[in-house]
């Protein structure tokens, strides 16, 4: 992904980067659902509007993943420039849905499952293994990210790029095609009930 060879901090400790970068995205996002994040950054959304976002947040999570399998499809037919290309792509989508998700859940709410035993049982499923991997993804996906981004294709072959790249991806295509399909049993195949947003004032936090 990268042009130049020149060293500087963020490639000289790509390690200690994506430690920082990983805790500034945990805290946004439980943040977000705890009410530590000030109320007043969200927009106030009306249902309509949480449903446009969930289906937005569906469209850019499905061109993540083509990008990724994309990505991974050139990488293995030693097109770099293809593959940084749709990486850096995919990259970008995750930060927009971040975006889209938390303005979502902290100015508008969450939905929940509404229907038949089993189907809600594969929901839980999906959605637990999806959550899981979101987590547990963001260092090696942020890692994998750090060092394309700041190293030229001859340097990274003396790096973890490729191994730590592998399972990043495979992590970032399962977690995405699992969070893909649980948005469909939940907004196309059954029912929903809609919860507010209920942020949590915590005094000398938030105002």
């Amino acid at each position: 992904m990268a042009t130049a060879s020149a060293s500087g901090p963020v490639k000289d400790h790509p390690a200690a980067v994506t430690a920082v970068l990983s805790v500034v995205g945990y805290t946004l996002v439980v943040g977000t659902f705890v009410g530590v994040v000030p109320a007043s950054l969200f927009p106030d959304l009306s249902l309509g509007q949480v449903n446009l976002l969930s289906d937005a947040i569906a469209v850019v999570n499905t061109t993540a993943t083509l990008c990724l399998v994309a990505g991974w499809r050139w990488i293995r037919r030693d097109e770099v420039k293809k593959h940084a290309a749709a990486m850096s792509t995919a990259f970008g989508l995750i930060l927009f849905f971040l975006v889209l998700y938390l303005t979502k859940i902290g100015g508008g709410g969450t939905k929940e499952f509404v229907g038949p035993q089993i189907p809600y049982l594969a929901y839980l499923a999906m959605l637990a293994i999806h959550i899981i991997l979101s987590i547990v993804s963001v260092p090696v996906v942020l890692y994998a990210i750090v060092l394309g981004l700041t190293h030229t294709p001859s340097e990274l072959r003396e790096t973890a790029h490729a191994r730590v790249g592998r399972i990043a991806a495979g992590a970032w295509i399962l977690s995405l095609s699992l969070g893909v399909l649980a948005y469909l049993l939940l907004n196309h195949v059954y029912s929903w009930r809609f919860i507010e947003a209920a942020i949590v004032f915590v005094p000398g936090v938030v105002g």
